[in-house]
């Protein structure tokens, strides 16, 4: 069932909230430990590319969507 709330979320794009919630989650990841056979440097290397390209998406999806709505 759609509420008045999910038709105003549709019209004005992602909420800011949501997508800071996502983001703090994905950024507090950054500081997870090292796997077995790799170096720390490599590791925290990997890891944060990784972590900070899924923030990227979560920020570029929000904006393609705020641009639509």
């Amino acid at each position: 069932m759609t509420t008045p709330n999910d038709v105003a979320r549709q019209t004005t794009g992602p909420d800011p909230d949501e997508v800071r919630s996502q983001v703090e989650a994905l950024l507090a990841q950054l500081d997870q430990h090292t796997g077995a056979g790799e170096t720390e440097a490599e590791v925290d290397l990997e890891n944060q590319a990784q972590v900070l390209e899924q923030a990227h998406e979560v920020l570029v999806r929000a904006l393609e969507s705020a641009e639509q709505g």
